[in-house]
């Protein structure tokens, strides 16, 4: 049986520019000219640079029209004939000049590490068949150095990508013979072990690394994990001999491929969005000039509007056009606003984040950061959290003591001893000074560590310890053991 029924819904959604405003704030320097140079591509109606103010007379951003004149038209033209209201001023980034030189570091050009092995093939007297086969091997080669692919694997590869016939042996060989005799050294192992023994091998040889060539390929677990008492006994040789091998492996590299200094991973410049300087002993932040373009409506589209206005027949075909060009307008007056909205958020959120850690910017000292999490700054600019994230996740801030993540200012609360609010910050730089000074023939286990932090006034679980250490990068007490 049909039955009807009226159901009320509550629902809230965002409008196409709220998304893009959205869109827009997430995105760092860079991603952001490009975003704004994919929409002067795309919308003819935008110009960047200045606007020349020498013909803007009245007439041409008059604000009076008789709308009867064209009551036929769904919308009016005049709208886009009028003058953008928000001064100059109101759009500016900082204070500088806007022909001020902005000194940009340059970065060298090379050839990638891939292009600098394969160059070396050249030095070998290699058919043409073996050399195909190397040029894949070197392709194989990851950015650490390794080939972590099977033998087995790269032999199919070849026969399936690139129709070359070869055999286990011819590959195993010409990885021994070639591959392994490039610079650097050690580039094209299977694993650390394996890098390790291609080194010290082309060094001279000398009874200390012969010993340590015997204990890599021998005794290589007890190595890693320092069992040093279990080598002791297995070569007879005292603590201080042991302690020499260790200092000759040590010396050696175990990621070659990133001693080379044109490395294919390409240097990555980091562009801050925001700096912060202290003028007289006060912080002043100002938004980089490249988050704050100069962009407006192409006076060529508003003449042709105001051509329009004043025809006194207008054709299907005019109204076509104008209808085009309203769509174009739109966008462009959309954008515009989005990207005026976006300087706007970045510098309250900033302006924000930067009161609530004065004084660690005035002092630099990782102690003096607060606690602070997205919603403190949310509740105080009036923002959503998504919206201080979008900000926070993805920005940097040139500061006197260097280039920093905004992420990085961002941490969770504990309480010392005293009751007091400590950021979780301060407790890792903590635990980070407590492991650097630790005796290193005797270093602390996470519950020696919980402990002694205790003392220092901030009771810390052994677990909690041991996640902190985690995030530090900083291994357990056995592999932090030295003799």
């Amino acid at each position: 049986m049909l039955k009807q029924s009226l159901q009320y819904k509550l629902q809230q959604k965002l409008s196409p520019q709220q998304i893009q405003l959205m869109k827009l704030i997430q995105l760092p320097t860079l991603a952001f000219e490009q975003r704004i140079k994919q929409e002067f591509e795309e919308n003819i109606a935008l110009d960047s640079g200045k606007e020349e103010s020498e013909n803007s007379d009245d007439d041409l951003y008059e604000n009076e029209y008789d709308e009867t004149s064209d009551n036929e038209e769904d919308f009016n033209v005049d709208d886009y004939l009028g003058d953008d209201e928000i001064p100059d001023y109101r759009t500016k980034a900082n204070n500088y000049s806007v022909d001020d030189e902005e000194n940009v570091m340059p970065y060298a050009a090379g050839i990638s590490f891939h292009q600098f092995l394969k160059s070396q093939l050249n030095t070998f007297r290699l058919t043409e068949h073996q050399y195909v086969v190397a040029k894949f091997l070197v392709g194989s080669i990851d950015e650490s150095g390794y080939i972590r692919r099977d033998i087995e694997d790269i032999v199919d590869d070849l026969a399936f990508t690139q129709n070359i016939i070869t055999t286990r042996k011819e590959v195993a060989t010409l990885l021994k013979k070639v591959i392994h005799k490039l610079e650097p050294v050690g580039v094209g192992a299977k694993d650390l072990r394996e890098t390790l023994l291609i080194q010290l091998k082309n060094k001279k040889k000398k009874s200390i690394r012969k010993l340590a060539i015997d204990i890599l390929e021998n005794a290589f677990e007890h190595f890693v994990k320092k069992h040093y008492k279990k080598l002791t006994d297995k070569y007879d040789i005292n603590k201080e001999e042991l302690k020499n091998v260790i200092k000759e492996i040590s010396k050696l590299n175990p990621k070659p491929g990133g001693s080379y200094a044109g490395s294919n991973k390409l240097a990555e410049q980091i562009i801050p969005d925001f700096t912060i300087r202290i003028v007289n002993g006060e912080l002043e932040l100002t938004l980089n000039s490249r988050n704050a373009p100069e962009m407006h409506v192409s006076r060529t589209y508003v003449n042709m509007l105001k051509a329009y206005k004043e025809s006194k027949e207008k054709s299907k075909s005019q109204k076509d056009a104008v209808q085009f060009i309203k769509q174009k307008l739109d966008s462009a007056k959309w954008f515009i606003d989005a990207v005026r909205q976006r300087q706007q958020t970045l510098l309250v959120t900033m302006n924000s984040i930067m009161n609530y850690q004065k004084k660690y910017f005035l002092t630099g000292d990782i102690l003096n950061i607060k606690p602070m999490i997205l919603k403190d700054i949310a509740d105080e600019i009036r923002m959503d959290v998504s919206t201080v994230s979008r900000v926070a996740n993805s920005k940097y801030v040139n500061t006197p003591y260097g280039t920093k993540l905004i992420k990085e200012f961002f941490s969770e609360s504990m309480k010392n001893a005293k009751g007091e609010d400590v950021s979780t910050r301060e407790i890792k730089k903590i635990l980070e000074i407590v492991i650097s000074e630790e005796n290193k023939s005797k270093p602390l286990t996470d519950e020696k560590l919980a402990l002694l932090l205790k003392e220092k006034g901030y009771p810390i679980a052994r677990r909690t310890i041991a996640k902190y250490r985690e995030q530090l990068d900083l291994p357990v007490a056995r592999l932090r053991k030295e003799l």
